[in-house]
Order: structure tokens, then sequence, then C-alpha cells
């Protein structure tokens, strides 16, 4: 990424550009610019017809199955897959099975790119050949990271089958192994699901967050050449939460410098944030259990975390200046670095949004809770769907508008207030289990076969 021009604070809101970028071009890796799920500067669809082509600007076969999410630096769209010749079984909705599926054919993970404009595949690399070397949930695939770029390098990551480097014409650059990477149930190690965290990309740094059975993780290689710059132990189960960059205000805000970077993590035993530079850790604050999947967000000076497991599920705002080791309030415990905190509620597949002040939470069986980012006073709390659906993509906002997929394929749109207001609904006619990119008006789904891309009349 560019160097972010020196203000006041940089934030994740509608109006975050990169100096001399426009607003809402580039989606650099999951959920877009520093995870935020906001492209704004265009008008968004809210009618479309697949099957008849009705505002549909391309569709493009994609082989094999990955649940990673488009990323996109101008007019090129990366993508993941995982390919094998034996059929891949994907089991969507609403349940609690845990055994994973046992695949022992061999399988080419590739990283793809495509031109923004028409949908053509112009280059395909195999980054990795060979059986997998950890078993994923049948709601998951084997290429489940969303790639990074910032406009000079693409980042690919399949977690067990390693690391994977490439300047924007598809030239390698390197590849690295960094072991078994089993993100699986920490309670029941044989119930392997496969690795979920996307990597960043920033100054020249590809961030990866690696939460695992063994030997928990997060570090910093260099983008050109992959050496390790540094990396730092977790204490921590399991988890599937991509990292966050966070910019605080830069000091003196006179000289043009850019603020320096953090790196907020999500996590069970270790939520925190990281120096950007060094790796040493600047705040820590332990969850609630489970294995949270959630990426952290920002808006201005606060931090988001939520999860949706045993014993509390929680909604908690902290403040960016944290320090030390914090803790979330109880009945008789209150820490000044937490704004507030909701621990009726929480998201367990979902990345929460901030979106115009209000912060939306979804739960995978669709109930939609949303809150005053500041305050933490719930506006309402509705559903989407009928209770039987499930939703793992993350929400897309833009153009005052919010999209919410299901994993069946059905769209839910709504006006962005504080109060519950659905705008109507879409068909994508196809299993999407993962997050829409949104660049230059145009939404990219990826679904179970295909990437769609839709958007107005051109």
């Amino acid at each position: 990424m560019k160097r972010f021009a020196c203000v006041a604070l940089v934030t994740v809101t509608a109006s975050l550009a990169w100096a001399g970028e426009p607003a809402g071009v580039h989606w650099p890796g999951f959920r877009g610019p520093l995870a935020s799920g906001v492209a704004e500067g265009f008008a968004l669809p809210t009618s479309w017809d697949v099957e008849k082509g009705e505002n549909i600007r391309w569709r493009t076969p994609i082989a094999g199955l990955g649940h990673s999410c488009p990323a996109i630096w101008g007019d090129r769209v990366f993508l993941t897959t995982a390919v094998s010749e034996a059929s891949q079984e994907l089991r969507v909705g609403l349940y609690g099975d845990i055994a994973p599926v046992d695949e022992t054919r061999p399988f080419e993970w590739k990283l793809l790119c495509l031109d923004k404009k028409t949908g053509k595949v112009l280059w395909e690399r195999v980054c990795h050949k060979g059986v997998p070397r950890v078993k994923r949930h049948p709601k998951g695939s084997h290429a489940n990271c969303t790639p990074a770029t910032d406009g000079r390098y693409v980042a690919a990551f399949f977690g067990p089958e390693g690391l994977h480097c490439y300047d924007l014409s598809g030239q390698h650059l390197w590849s690295k192994d960094l072991g078994e990477l089993d993100a699986g149930f920490h309670a029941v190690p044989a119930a392997q699901w496969g690795f979920g965290s996307s990597p960043i990309i920033h100054e020249g740094r590809v961030i990866v967050q690696c939460d695992v059975q063994k030997d928990s993780f997060i570090a910093a290689f260099d983008a050109g050449d992959g050496r390790e710059l540094w990396r730092t132990a977790r204490a921590e189960a399991p988890t599937w939460c991509t990292p966050t960059l966070y910019f605080p205000e830069a000091a003196g805000g006179t000289n043009g410098a850019a603020p320096a970077a953090q790196i907020v993590v999500g996590g069970w035993r270790h939520i925190g944030a990281y120096d950007f530079s060094t790796g040493k850790e600047i705040w820590k604050m332990a969850g609630t259990g489970g294995i949270p999947v959630p990426t952290p967000i920002a808006d201005r000076d606060l931090l988001f975390f939520t999860a949706n497991h045993r014993p509390t599920p929680f909604v908690a705002a902290v403040r960016a200046n944290a320090r030390g080791e914090i803790a979330l309030p109880t009945d008789d415990r209150k820490h000044e670095a937490v704004a507030w905190a909701d621990a009726g509620f929480g998201a367990y597949m979902q990345t929460p949004i901030v979106y115009r002040g209000v912060l939306y939470v979804c739960r995978d069986n669709g109930v939609l809770a949303a809150y005053d980012a500041r305050t933490g006073k719930q506006h309402f709390r509705e559903r989407l769907g009928d209770g039987r659906t499930g939703f793992t993509a993350s929400p897309v906002a833009g153009d005052g508008k919010l999209y919410y997929t299901s994993e069946q394929g059905d769209v839910f749109i709504l006006n962005a207030a504080r109060d519950f207001e659905p705008i109507t609904s879409g068909q994508i006619g196809q299993t999407c289990m993962a997050t829409p990119a949104v660049s230059e008006g145009v939404l990219y789904f990826r679904t179970e076969k295909e990437l769609i891309a839709i958007g107005g009349p051109n």
C-alpha cells in the first residue's frame, strides 16, 4: 500500500483512500481497505437477474473450491482456489457436526488474476501441489484465505500449504512453508477444520496471524524476498481471525510522515495489538472461549471485537490507546480501556461493519443487531431470512446501503440507518460462502462455481 497522507487520524470509514488514489477502486484484501467492508464514491446496484444477464457485467467459471474473497487492485482481480480431480463435498446450513472431510487425492492450490472489466483470466499460477496436510470442515475449503495485494505484490496464503508471493504479472517471487498450521477444534484435535486467517500487506511487509493447535504466532515477512523480519509467539488456541491494520494519530502531524501502524488481532486467549515495525505487544485482552472467526475493525479511536461462543458471547469496543493487560467488563469490574460492551450478543462467523456511525453485528442464523458505535446503545435487533438459512459471508457497504449474503445466495439489501430498513433482496442462485468485493460500483460475488460481477448499467 502507498503511504497514507498525514492526517489527524486515519479511520476505516467510507472516506478512507490512499493518497493520490480515488476512493472505492482498490479492494486490497479481506473486506477491502483495512477490513472496513466499505467502498464509497459510486452508485451500487439494488436489482439484477443472474440467469437473464440483467446488470451482470460478467460471469467467469472458477475451477475447484475456495471460500477466499476477491482482492482488487486497479483493473485486476485476484482469487485463490484448491483444485482436485475428485469432487469436493460442500455442506452448508445451520448444523453443529464437527467431523472433518477426509480427502486423500492430490490437489493444486492456485492463484488467479482476472481482468476486472471483462472477467477474462489473465494468468493463473499453481502455488503448491500435493495431498492436503490438514483436513477441512465440510462447510469449509482448502482455499479459505483471501489474497492480499498492495499494487506491487500479491500474497496467497493456504495455511499448511504455504505462503506464496508474486508480482502483478504473475512472476513467482518466493514461497514459505510455515508448518502444519492445524487450526481445528482445540477441544477435539482430530476435528481438523482447515485454516482461514488471511494475510495483509503494508509498506512492503506481509503479515500473517497463525493461531493453531501448537506454537501459535504472528509474523512479518519481506514482500520482496520472503525474509522473516520478526515473529512473536502467541499463547493462543486455534482461531480463524484475520489481522487488521490500525493507524493512530501521527506524532506531531506536521512533517508529512505516515502515522505508525498497529496490527490488531482477534482471538480467544489473546485479543490485542502489536507494533507493526517490531511485533512487540502493545496490549492484550482475553476473550470468552470458542474459536473466534470475525476480524477486528476500527472506527476513529475505537476497535471492535466480537465472538459468539460459550460461556459468554460479546461485542466490545476497545479504546485504541489501550496499553498493557486489559479485561472485558463484568458486573463487579470495569476497565477504562473498554468503551462499552454487550455481553448478551455476538457474531460467530461474520465480521461486523461500522457504517455511518452504526455498528452492525450479524449472527450466522441471520439475527442482526445495530449499535451506536460510540456509545453501544442498541438501535434494533431483527432477523434476515427465515431463521433456517446460514450466513457466513461478511457484510459490505457503500452508497448508503448494506449488503448481507446468505449461504444459499440470497442478498439482503438494507438502508444504512438506525432503524431496520430493508430495501429489497436479490438472488445469486448459487451457494455463496465468500464475502463480496466492491470496486467502482460493482459487486464481485464468489460462488461455489463462479466469480460474478454485478453492477448497474455501464
